[in-house]
């Protein structure tokens, strides 16, 4: 399509009806028009619709620093939830928790979660992605240092479900602003390379926790307050999401098929031209601008009168709007795979967060060597005295548990788009089941760490492949609402999961551990039902 003198031009053609009523609907569709001239061909018109725009913006510097700033975010939503895990086997001492209270600690930030998911989503849909990833991180990283500070089990409670409210908007949002400036043949692999950070996040925390809770010397008085070793570790894992609602505030920009999809046509040009320039950095091809503007004039004054005629309307409806979402994913063809991914949410939030939020309290039951079960009596019989000084050992498996996702997040990088999200998500859903099996039926401190680390480097990869599958089977209107209602559904199961290991662990750990399995079993075969989505185009 023409030679290295042609000058590529993209404006913005609208086609369909742009009644304020169809404005979040597919019934309008916005193209780019690219017009190619030069000097011995007569100039040519091709429309271009989002997905071939996506193509033409191409693929380079901006997508590799899109990685890093939005895996960032990722990994701070990492950081946050699993720092409590790992600060219980010794902070349950000065707060004075039993086991059914650490259960109730953990079910509180998944209940956060669950309640943020859906709202943040619903406003990602409405207000725009960037905007709502800058204040729920901000929530997050706020809130989760201010519970560094709490004294009593109450108001660390309510400090940990507000942080979790946060993170529960950063989770699904991140994922549906970052997909949706990926060019379709790398979608796969960029989401999986995306999750990875969750990863990273993990071992962050791990190392952070390894390295800080240990260390007699960082405690310290803060007024009447005996700032212990943990407490630091809190302050300190709040700091990626404070940096990261920083980043996205000051350098991010809105999501293109958001900009396009509320008829901000102008500011979804500035974004293509963004990418194009990082993209072709020492490149001939020009993107010029002043034929964008100049078309989109006289369409200003129009899409003004449309904004403000949805705003009336979104007022005047707002409990039914809120709720509409939920009923459209579960209407029509969408109807079977959002059962199916109700389903598998809720099992692997269950098993997934139910067993790993636990993994340090479990590895410290296994100190005096056996399996995770067989030190009941002890465990229910500890004081003060067993928190302090703190077993580096914990913090050493837990480590490596966590080092152990890596082969998952290579493996995904290189084999989603070839293998599709469907047949990952189904097989290791199988495999995971298998290795909590083993995770009780083992009778040494050695098998059961090894248990642990095959669970996390099979079950990192149902994740990723999730993380895929979800962003591609729903349109832009409605993609961060149904993540964000399926991640709700997950914290439902996290919070059944912390809540049962938090009654039974210390009376009969073996219920909730064969619970986990049957449930991942069940949902590996309900991923079968889904629909296969390997390099599907985003709608």
């Amino acid at each position: 399509m023409g030679d290295a003198h042609a000058d590529i031009v993209w404006e913005p053609l609208l086609t369909g009806n742009n009644d304020a009523n169809k404005l979040d609907s597919d019934e309008e569709d916005v193209v780019f028009e690219r017009r190619e001239s030069d000097t011995t061909h007569s100039n040519t018109s091709v429309k271009l619709s989002y997905a071939e725009s996506i193509e033409e913006a191409g693929f380079g510097l901006f997508h590799g620093l899109l990685l890093v700033i939005c895996g960032w975010a990722n990994a701070s939503d990492a950081v946050e939830i699993l720092c409590v895990s790992f600060l219980l086997p010794t902070a349950r001492c000065d707060l004075n928790l039993n086991s059914s209270d650490m259960g109730i600690l953990m079910a509180s930030l998944f209940l956060g979660m669950m309640i943020g998911g859906y709202t943040w989503g619903y406003l990602a849909d409405r207000r725009g992605r960037q905007k709502v990833l800058v204040t729920s991180l901000t929530v997050n990283g706020i809130f989760g240092a201010l519970a560094s500070l709490a004294t009593r089990f109450w108001l660390f409670l309510l400090m940990r479900f507000i942080s979790g409210f946060g993170v529960g908007g950063s989770i699904p949002v991140i994922f549906s602003y970052f997909s949706e400036f990926q060019p379709r043949r790398r979608r796969g692999a960029m989401i999986s390379a995306l999750a990875t950070f969750w990863m990273a996040g993990n071992i962050l925390a791990a190392g952070l926790a390894w390295l800080v809770i240990p260390s007699t010397s960082l405690r310290f008085q803060l007024g009447g307050l005996d700032f212990q070793s943990w407490r630091l570790f809190m302050v300190l894992c709040a700091i990626p999401s404070l940096s990261s609602a920083l980043v996205f505030k000051l350098a991010m920009p809105e999501s293109p098929k958001f900009l396009i999809e509320t008829g901000q046509h102008t500011e979804a040009l500035r974004v293509f031209r963004k990418m194009f320039i990082l993209n072709h950095r020492g490149s001939l091809k020009p993107f010029p601008m002043a034929g964008l503007l100049h078309s989109l004039e006289d369409r200003q004054e129009t899409a003004s009168a449309v904004s403000r005629e949805v705003k009336s309307h979104r007022l005047a409806g707002f409990f039914r709007r809120v709720t509409d979402p939920i009923r459209q994913i579960f209407n029509g063809t969408l109807a079977s795979r959002s059962t199916a991914l109700t389903i598998i949410f809720y099992c692997i939030s269950f098993g997934y967060y139910g067993l790993w939020m636990w993994f340090p309290e479990l590895f410290k039951r296994t100190e005096d060597g056996g399996s995770p079960c067989a030190n009941v009596s002890r465990s229910r019989s500890e004081s003060n005295e067993d928190c302090y000084p703190v077993k580096t050992a914990v913090y050493m498996e837990g480590f490596l548990t966590a080092l152990a996702s890596l082969p998952g997040n290579i493996f995904t990088i290189f084999m989603m788009d070839r293998i599709g999200g469907k047949v990952l998500l189904s097989s290791s859903l199988l495999v995971s089941s298998l290795s909590v099996f083993f995770i009780w039926e083992v009778t040494t401190k050695t098998q059961s760490l090894i248990m642990c680390c095959v669970f996390s480097g099979v079950s990192v990869i149902s994740w990723n492949a999730l993380d895929v599958i979800g962003t591609e089977l729903y349109p832009t209107q409605l993609r961060s609402s149904a993540l964000g209602f399926f991640t709700g559904v997950g914290r439902v199961g996290a919070i059944m999961g912390n809540v049962v290991f938090g009654q039974l662990v210390d009376t009969n750990c073996a219920v909730p551990i064969l619970c986990v399995s049957l449930l991942l079993l069940t949902s590996g075969l309900v991923a079968l039902r889904l629909p296969r989505t390997k390099q599907a185009e985003l709608t």
